[in-house]
């Protein structure tokens, strides 16, 4: 049941459409103030914000809420909008998405996604154009629109459902098909994050993760460092688009290595990577090592690392910057550190800028997005079943809050419904996932209204 917050009640949409056609839709309050005389006056109010002629809003300023897709089917984009993840291709016309039957276990090798475009200028008609056996519920398929062909190509992940081996395609609209696949027989791996430049990719072990953290990874796919703490051929790739050749930047070996001096019991850790993350100007990454996620919360070995794109200046980071961080300008990351969100200089290693603390974002360390032109921080953050979202102007301290977005059963562990705002191009509007009333995983639009 997806919910919008105003005023001590929570307004549901009952939504009816025809994709191309008209569509109509019912509000009803299930909570909060049933025989007041504001009963219609609310009523209203979500109608009419629900069409786009009014918003709802909280904070200082305007946001709006708007459904974008339907069931029976679950809609979602995944991942979080880090390093430019943006669901627009680039002329801003169509949304990515998948679309499945299901969102009550992880995938199996077989269990086959649907590709799907919004055209936003067809009342986000829906259009199935692929497949892919390579996804999960909270990260998707690692969609990413190509930077050197935003309109028509974008990556995304999938697996051989024979042989379990993970891969990355590029598919072009335009064409109607996939214009390469990124295959590698002895250590198949998949794309987890593009350059924001373009002409290559950060590739990793999904098979491992499935193993190690199976919320990022595919389950009951082709692992070849089973039983291997710290492998000599896996950790970080590097793949080129145009020739289509990889090169194993980082190898656990060597973070292993680094990590001596700073984890006593890193001899016996299976070590494995999250958030593979090139800044703007493409010339240096930012990723986690870690090990035991799936233990005790004081057992979990977590260093975040930087790397320039040919594997030189491999760099443990001094301080500790977390949640899901993403890349300001040059060297600088925004991240959370002792309840704050920060700005660190990875260069340095510094704290060069408080942004805020809890009392402007609940949780620092939440999902995190930089708008495409630097001005808006989002945070997305959940609690009491419901994702919030905390958006900051950087330059003049403005604040504005959304409404809360339901979590239905997705609170947690490997089905779990993250905020993952991810931004559009124009820097004005974010997508996230939310909870339908009919009880389906849907996609919502949140936008920033002009002031």
């Amino acid at each position: 049941m997806a919910g919008l917050c105003y005023e001590g009640a929570i307004l549901t949409m009952n939504p009816q459409i025809k994709y191309g056609g008209k569509w109509v839709q019912s509000c009803k309050i299930v909570q909060g103030i049933r025989r007041h005389i504001w009963f219609k006056a609310l009523w209203l109010l979500a109608a009419l914000a629900w069409c786009g002629s009014l918003s709802l809003t909280t904070g200082a300023a305007g946001v709006s809420v708007q459904q974008i897709t339907y069931g029976p089917q679950h809609h979602f984009f995944g991942y979080i909008g880090q390093c430019r993840t943006i669901p627009w291709n680039g002329s801003g016309r169509y949304i990515l998405a998948l679309q499945v039957p299901f969102l009550d276990r992880m995938p199996g090798p077989r269990d086959a996604a649907d590709i799907v475009l919004l055209d936003t200028q067809q009342t986000n008609a829906l259009r199935v154009i692929e497949h892919s056996c390579g996804w999960n519920p909270q990260q998707g398929t690692m969609f990413y629109w190509n930077p050197e062909a935003p309109d028509t190509q974008f990556f995304f992940n999938d697996r051989d459902p024979t042989s379990g081996k993970v891969f990355t395609v590029l598919h072009d609209v335009a064409q109607g098909k996939r214009v390469r696949e990124f295959r590698f027989e002895d250590t198949p791996v998949g794309n987890g994050g593009v350059a924001q430049g373009g002409g290559w990719f950060l590739a990793i072990n999904y098979a491992r993760l499935a193993r190690l953290r199976p919320v990022t990874g595919y389950p009951q796919t082709y692992d070849w460092t089973v039983d291997q703490l710290a492998p000599e051929n896996d950790g970080v790739f590097k793949v080129n688009v145009a020739t289509g050749r990889k090169e194993l930047i980082v190898s656990f070996a060597r973070l292993k290595e680094a990590l001596k001096g700073i984890d006593p019991g890193i001899e016996k850790r299976h070590l494995f990577i999250n958030h593979t993350l090139c800044n703007r100007d493409s010339n240096l990454i930012y990723f986690y090592c870690r090990a035991d996620f799936e233990g005790l919360e004081a057992g979990k070995l977590n260093v975040p690392f930087t790397v320039k794109p040919d594997g030189n200046a491999l760099v443990p980071l001094p301080v500790f910057i977390g949640g899901h961080p993403d890349w300001a300008e040059g060297s600088r990351i925004i991240g959370a550190t002792d309840d704050q969100q920060v700005i660190c200089d990875a260069a340095t290693g510094r704290i060069v800028q408080n942004l805020g603390d809890s009392k402007i974002f609940p949780k620092p360390g939440g999902d995190i997005s930089l708008s495409p032109d630097g001005r808006w921080l989002v945070n997305g953050h959940g609690g009491k079943g419901f994702n919030y979202y905390t958006f900051l102007e950087l330059k003049t301290g403005q604040v504005r809050k959304s409404p809360a977005i339901r979590l239905g059963t997705w609170g947690s562990k490997e089905l779990r419904l993250d905020p993952a705002p991810c931004w559009n191009r124009t820097s004005d509007a974010i997508v996230v996932p939310g909870c339908a009333e009919d009880g389906t995983r849907q996609m919502f639009l949140i936008r920033l209204d002009p002031v």
